[in-house]
């Protein structure tokens, strides 16, 4: 083969794809994985399996433990994510408020902190933290993942109703801050990221909603996000599902939208707001008129009756602060989708996995858009010392 400059494009593309596999392997079997197993695993040379492990070794990726069970031979020594060096700064952005996270390269959550603003004081307040963040990491930090309520295309705020921001180039913003890629995501295709990293394999579609103050949904395959050409994807609350006399006033203007009977205000009163805590929102639910839960699970349903027959998801995802409705209604909305439709499939409906830590998936998208790979569930998971 001649060594001509694409030949040369193409090695070094090779190389790289063998390092995500790697890597990844690592990080699926971390503390068990080992030279030889990655080059099982991959089909590639002892000595190019071991070529990797070098390079990943320097980069502070991968440490070495403690050696393997002997098999016969010599003990193999075992490979682990190296949690002490590389962290994801996350930034979970609210109109009053944001969480600052820092997550080692092993998934454990270093520290965080909540900052609290006025709309006037965001910018100024987001931007000196993050110049705290950078001064603090150094050269440890490795990319930046921002959860927002609103759309973006990964690297601007395409629009944010609560943030009031439109056409905003955050990503940019924040990378001059911070010196380290930043990933923009959507709150409600974070959340998805992160229920679909609690599946060892992922397959398929998932149909993720997030029920709060509105209601918006996420698809993944196989694990990814299915997001659409225009970064609008999901936004669902507005389309109208209730009619006639029946159809409530939305705060859009219009009349029968899935938010007007789904969406947690209309389902729990007037005293329903975002910033209520747990307990409190479970005290709402104990009030709440049984007849609003009723309609609310039927329009819920008629939109994931829909949605399932066109995409046929492996499982439906109920996420969000809806979890504490439990299980009356989510037996509701099982009931209410699970009428006959000639053609159509079953499809499991469940409430999204609550021990999923705050900005996981933003964490995870940043993880894989700068290195390729993914957390294992178990990496994912709260650690003993978080």
């Amino acid at each position: 083969m001649r060594n001509t400059d694409d030949g040369l494009d193409t090695q070094s593309s090779l190389r790289r794809s063998n390092l995500r596999r790697a890597l990844q392997l690592v990080f699926r079997e971390s503390g068990s994985q080992t030279r030889a197993g990655i080059a099982r695993a991959t089909g590639l040379t002892a000595a190019t399996a071991s070529s990797l492990v070098a390079e990943l070794l320097d980069e502070r990726l991968i440490v070495e433990g403690e050696q393997a069970a002997s098999t016969g031979g010599k003990r193999a020594t075992t490979l682990s994510v190296d949690g002490r060096h590389h962290q994801i700064v996350v930034l979970v952005l609210h109109p009053t408020s944001a969480r600052i996270a820092l997550m080692a390269l092993d998934g454990a959550e270093v520290e965080s902190r909540t900052l609290e603003y006025t709309v006037d004081e965001r910018d100024r307040a987001l931007d000196d933290a993050l110049a705290m963040v950078a001064d603090a990491g150094g050269d440890r930090l490795l990319a930046a993942g921002v959860q927002i309520p609103g759309t973006t295309d990964g690297r601007s705020v395409l629009e944010s109703v609560q943030l009031g921001w439109h056409g905003v180039a955050l990503a940019d913003r924040f990378e001059r801050m911070l010196r380290v890629p930043v990933l923009l995501v959507n709150d409600v295709d974070a959340e998805a990221v992160a229920e679909a990293g609690m599946d060892e394999a992922p397959s398929g579609y998932r149909l993720f909603l997030h029920i709060g103050g509105g209601i918006g949904a996420a698809v993944t395959l196989d694990g990814e996000l299915a997001p659409g050409p225009r970064h609008r994807a999901g936004e669902i609350g507005h389309v109208q599902v209730v009619f006639g006399d029946t159809a409530r006033p939305c705060r859009c203007g219009q009349r029968g939208c899935l938010e007007s009977a789904a969406a947690l205000g209309a389902m729990l009163g007037d005293d329903f707001s975002d910033a209520l805590d747990e307990d409190q929102l479970r005290d709402l639910v104990a009030r709440a008129d049984p007849r609003d839960l009723h309609e609310g699970a039927r329009a819920l349903a008629r939109a994931i009756k829909l949605l399932s027959a066109l995409l046929d998801p492996t499982e439906v995802v109920i996420g969000g602060p809806a979890t504490v409705l439990g299980d009356r209604f989510l037996a509701l909305v099982r009931a209410e989708a699970d009428y006959p439709a000639r053609g159509t499939a079953h499809v499991p409906v469940r409430y999204a996995d609550t021990r999923v830590p705050v900005g996981a998936g933003a964490a995870q998208a940043a993880l894989t858009a700068t290195l390729g790979v993914r957390w294992s569930p178990q990496q994912l998971l709260p650690h003993p010392s978080s």
